[in-house]
């Protein structure tokens, strides 16, 4: 196991820069999810610290050693892509040893090695298999034993769950999750998808347009988003955004919306009278019933029933608003809703720059 950090890590494609001085500490052991949207430069991140793309600028280091100028073997990082690139003429544990193989490592080493994997992610009953004969969810697992059995320093996962079903993605979550709580290596795990980081990660790092945009835990970054940007990414269904101008009520502050309603809002905010402001408000927060903070209410949008909760969408002044309510609440599409939020849960973002205030 080994800390990886980068300094200062840029790249270029000729004139075009697209990773702008990026600086990371990943500690020993922990695990590390880059979220951000297509672009956003966080597979080309992960391939610089894998050595398969070059640096243009800046240092990556694993394990207190410069790894530049080392090769993808040379710097004991193991990669798990979202192709599972097994090779199909061998069985399960062939693809797992292949690498150990190649390497020269004895048969008993190999087969110690192999049979740890498989145990570990439940491939024991498959290892004499081939690849057409597993499911997705399997040879997914298989393309994780062939990293597991080199015992890397680094494992780098490459989005490595797109193209599973919604079923078998939660059912690798956990696997993935198990995997690193049982060999504790350090891993980055590249993904667009928020939900797959905040389960699977200890820090989250988003990028936007080749730089980080904030660096935290989940829960982190949920409640107390740095800007805009990381307020709607982080979160689902995503969070609410509702334009407006502060004012006071009662040596209070609350922000102004354009019909002239008004939305109550913490004093820990630091905001001054007629200040632009754009309003965060959680679905998850909107709820029916409650006391004190706002009411808001309109029309109904758009009923989605999910079982346990229902998605609403309904119109405050002239903003679509997406509520999360308990399943069992009645909600009829064109009719009147009404949902409380406290002030303390209201985020508060400078209009003109994005910044949390």
């Amino acid at each position: 196991m080994a800390s990886v950090e980068l300094k200062d890590i840029r790249k270029q494609y000729g004139a075009l820069e697209v990773i702008h001085g990026v600086s990371l500490s990943i500690e020993d052991g922990e695990f590390i999810a880059l979220v951000g949207p297509s672009g956003c430069g966080k597979s080309t991140l992960l391939r610089m610290i894998a050595g398969l793309e070059d640096i243009s600028g800046g240092d990556v280091v694993i394990g207190n050693e410069i790894v530049n100028q080392l090769t993808p073997r040379e710097r004991n990082i193991a990669m798990v892509f979202q192709s599972y690139a097994l090779y199909p003429h061998m069985t399960v544990a062939e693809n797992i040893g292949f690498n150990l193989r190649i390497s020269g490592q004895p048969k008993s080493v190999i087969d110690e090695r192999v049979g740890e994997a498989a145990r570990m992610l439940d491939l024991t009953a498959l290892l004499d298999r081939k690849p057409g004969q597993l499911s997705g969810g399997q040879r997914q697992r298989v393309a994780m034993g062939r990293a597991v059995v080199r015992n890397p320093a680094v494992f780098l996962f490459d989005e490595p769950l797109s193209n599973l079903d919604a079923k078998l993605r939660v059912q690798m979550r956990s696997e993935i999750k198990t995997l690193h709580q049982k060999v504790q290596t350090t891993s980055v795990y590249v993904t667009h998808d928020q939900i797959e980081a905040m389960t699977l990660a200890d820090r989250i790092v988003v990028l936007n347009k080749g730089r980080i945009e904030q660096i935290g835990t989940p829960m982190e970054l949920y409640r107390n988003p740095a800007n805009l940007f990381v307020a709607a990414f982080i979160g689902s269904p995503a969070m609410n955004m509702v334009d407006g101008t502060i004012e006071s009520d009662g040596g209070m502050p609350m922000a102004r919306l354009a019909d002239g309603s008004s939305i109550l809002i913490s004093d820990n905010h630091d905001v001054v009278m007629g200040q632009p402001v754009t309003l965060g408000l959680r679905p998850e927060h909107l709820t029916p019933g409650g006391e004190g903070g706002s009411r808001l209410g309109g029309k109904t949008l758009l009923v989605e029933p999910t079982g346990a909760q229902t998605h609403v969408m309904f119109d405050v002044a002239g903003h679509s608003l997406t509520a999360v309510v308990d399943g069992e609440v009645p909600v009829r599409h064109g009719g009147p809703f009404e949902a409380h939020i406290a002030r303390d849960l209201v985020h508060v973002f400078d209009r003109k720059t994005g910044a949390a205030l």
